[in-house]
């Protein structure tokens, strides 16, 4: 349904009001259609302005509050304003919790539509889950020298403007910190935008990350505002930087010097005010040296470093994550899970987690589940903790691994793996084991895209000879 009032002249400097308030916000005519909308609303929602402009406002603002086109004519027809918590669906069918505030709006004394105000709650909705402040660290947990040292590094990062590299093993948490770093910065009532640069195909991730207008390429039926636009004024998170592609490795260089691209297809530039963080595992100095990472682009990201040491080396720390872990799923699962035998508690200290904190909450959870009574034993713990890794078998349909009796050998000599890419082949190898050879399930164990543990499995001499 589209609108066919004329937009006011004024509407240009309205959108600029708008875009300075920390709170997603959308102008409804007499029709409830949409007027305007703004930066923060469009990356709440995934749909741009001009895709959304003329749209009834529940094709749009998809939530789950109930009667929500009533409301919107009663508050028109009554004037006041109505305040309700709730849910919206945006594009990608997340569910965003929300503070809707719905107010008429008045020319004369006489009503021209109505203003709808969402404030995003999700980060306040975790803290409560987790029993922790807005302010608290979330699921960054840990009292280790290594640890402590971060928490002050992150304390100075958060003041500043500039890019931030983080690098870390596979499942250290470097997600966790760029969100707390967003959160604990300047920036914090505007977007924070997540984009995974190994998870999709280079033609794909330049239309992610920049956007296109309608017909740059087949398939582009509509303009797409990218993710650099949609985090105006916030922060942009860049995980897994070092699959990007050298060819957009230079047009990042230059939106970092710049603050300024052209969308594909487009002739007209986009200004952005964007902070960029990016995290990898890789060392980027080798892939510096390697000729596969540019080194004007490392210099650019590399404006301040956060490492984050892997789990094994945080003395004290694995203890402290099982009691966080076992109190959160408990209470998840509705269970009454108090402690660790000791025979389990010795081996849970014992491992070296190669998937670092992630694979440690997989084990709890996993303990969790199983454990029937209010201390988990050893026989709730995953099996391939009292093992080494076996030799991988073929499920059916998981082509490109060994057959049922068959070794799992590389396909060629491989050159020397640093520690970090010995200890995320060795990452794979176990989350193979435990999925039966399901790539599929592997890459989620792992919280990658298929394709991305497809590559690296071929980068790692993985795949069948």
């Amino acid at each position: 349904m589209k609108s066919e009032q004329p937009l006011p002249q004024s509407l240009p400097d309205v959108v600029d009001l708008l875009n300075a308030i920390p709170h997603g916000i959308a102008l409804l005519d007499n029709q409830l259609c949409i007027v305007a909308m703004n930066r923060i609303l469009e990356a709440m929602t995934g749909f741009t302005a001009a895709e959304a402009v003329g749209i009834y406002a529940d094709y749009i603002l998809r939530t789950s509050l109930s009667s929500n086109d009533l409301i919107c004519r009663q508050v028109l027809a009554e004037g006041g304003s109505n305040s309700r918590e709730g849910n919206i669906i945006n594009r990608a069918r997340l569910r965003i919790p929300v503070h809707c505030t719905i107010t008429r709006i008045e020319k004369d004394e006489q009503p021209t539509g109505v203003m709808v105000v969402l404030e995003d709650m999700s980060v306040l909705q975790a803290a409560k889950q987790e029993g922790l402040s807005s302010e608290g660290r979330a699921e960054i947990i840990g009292h280790s020298r290594q640890m402590e040292a971060i928490f002050e590094m992150m304390a100075v990062l958060a003041r500043t403007d500039a890019s931030v590299l983080i690098t870390g093993e596979t499942g250290t948490g470097k997600d966790k910190i760029a969100e707390q770093l967003h959160h604990s910065s300047q920036r914090v009532r505007r977007p924070f935008i997540k984009v995974n640069c190994g998870a999709l195909p280079e033609a794909l991730l330049e239309s992610e990350l920049f956007g296109h207008v309608k017909g740059a390429f087949t398939g582009a039926l509509r303009d797409s505002a990218g993710k650099f636009r949609l985090a105006d004024k916030g922060t942009l998170f860049l995980t897994e930087i070092g699959d990007l592609s050298l060819p957009l490795q230079v047009k990042l260089l230059s939106v970092l010097d710049d603050r300024e691209f052209f969308p594909i297809g487009s002739s007209q530039k986009v200004k952005v005010d964007v902070r960029v963080i990016a995290a990898t595992h890789r060392s980027l100095r080798q892939e510096v040296q390697r000729g596969r990472f540019r080194e004007d682009l490392y210099y650019r990201l590399n404006v301040l470093h956060l490492h984050i040491p892997p789990l094994r080396e945080r003395e004290g720390d694995v203890r402290l994550l099982l009691e966080h872990f076992i109190r959160q799923f408990s209470r998840a699962l509705g269970r009454n899970i108090k402690e660790i035998s000791p025979e389990a508690l010795r081996v849970l200290l014992d491992y070296p987690y190669p998937g670092n904190v992630r694979e440690l909450r997989n084990i709890v959870e996993y303990g969790v589940n199983l454990c029937h009574g209010e201390q988990i034993q050893l026989d709730d713990l995953p099996r391939y903790m009292f093992k080494p890794v076996e030799p991988l078998r073929q499920e059916p349909g998981a082509e490109g691994f060994a057959q049922p009796g068959s070794s799992l050998r590389e396909s060629a000599p491989m050159p020397p793996l640093s520690a970090w890419e010995e200890m995320e082949r060795s990452e794979i190898l176990n989350a193979l084991r435990r999925s039966g050879g399901s790539k599929k399930e592997a890459a989620r164990l792992l919280g990658w895209g298929r394709t991305t543990l497809w590559r690296k499995i071929k980068k790692y001499g993985l795949n069948k000879t």
